[in-house]
């Protein structure tokens, strides 16, 4: 399948996420994200206010121990889970068993943000993608490691995992040279889409979207601003609290990417172009959404 589908308001209209399943947090979907470490602390704050922004009902942050009081400080929405760490301030892939049943029992599993780039994260990884049971998982940074590691990891899932590489991971990923993923990102798309199984997110200046039945779609209307530090956690945050909503893996996934662009625009245009931060992101998303869905 060859067309590219340009994602527009009409296109997200006819995939819109699910109305809340009652008036309670749970019926909004439960989140667990699995990242950052001592280097890297912004990532998990990143990944989780978008979850929340996006409507997620209840989080789970699970992160090394010294970063546990200081998170739950700052994120006093989510129940923070401190886990064992390793001499360089990431987790400990110990703790891969705990983790998974912890997966087991919530909607949507985001893995990689800030985490360190290392076995442990691998062994992490893995573990949540094969113990997470029903839950819906995203992929990002350091996680995709573990599908170079086990390329067939994420193929037997129920439904498909979604990845969220820059060109820089895309060639680690599939072990090619970055100036070939740069020449071509859709086709880098569409081979790690075939190779892996999942929804794959090809973020850029143009982000496009395959999803493991062929069909693909690209957002062109973003802004150089959110070519900054920590607009990807934020970006992977969207989706996985799409996700835990009950939204199927491309809906999430083109949700995300139109809201993380648009509000890179709007931002750009209170600020006067690029120098707004990730952090201002997430503020925007309620709006763009409601204003999506009217």
């Amino acid at each position: 399948m060859s067309t590219v589908t340009p994602v527009t308001e009409h296109i997200l209209r006819s995939m819109a996420p699910p109305e809340p399943d009652g008036d309670s947090k749970d019926g909004r979907g439960r989140v667990l994200i699995v990242a950052g470490c001592t280097g890297l602390p912004g990532a998990v704050l990143l990944a989780a206010h978008a979850a929340l922004r996006v409507g997620a009902g209840k989080l789970q942050l699970a992160v090394c121990q010294d970063l546990a009081i200081p998170i739950g400080i700052a994120v006093p929405e989510a129940l923070v889970v401190g886990l064992k760490q390793t001499e360089d301030g990431g987790i400990d892939r110990s703790c891969a068993e705990a983790l998974a049943k912890r997966a087991a029992r919530v909607d949507a599993v985001l893995v990689g943000p800030g985490m360190s780039e290392d076995a442990h994260a691998e062994g992490v990884t893995e573990a949540l993608v094969r113990g997470a049971a029903e839950a819906a998982l995203v992929l990002d940074a350091s996680a995709l490691a573990a599908l170079r590691a086990v390329p067939d990891l994420t193929r037997r899932l129920t439904k498909p995992a979604i990845i969220t590489p820059h060109a820089g991971e895309m060639a680690q990923l599939l072990d090619e040279d970055r100036a070939a993923i740069e020449a071509d990102p859709l086709a880098a798309a569409r081979r790690a889409t075939e190779r892996f199984g999942t929804v794959t997110v090809m973020k850029g200046g143009r982000t496009h979207v395959v999803a493991p039945d062929g069909r693909a779609w690209c957002y062109e209307v973003g802004h150089v601003g959110l070519a900054t530090s920590g607009s990807g956690d934020t970006l992977a945050g969207l989706v996985v609290g799409l996700l835990a909503r009950g939204a199927e893996p491309e809906a999430a996934a083109l949700w995300s990417v139109y809201a993380h662009g648009e509000a890179g625009r709007r931002l750009a245009r209170r600020y006067g172009g690029i120098g707004f931060m990730a952090r201002e992101i997430p503020g925007e998303i309620p709006c763009i959404l409601a204003e999506v869905m009217t």
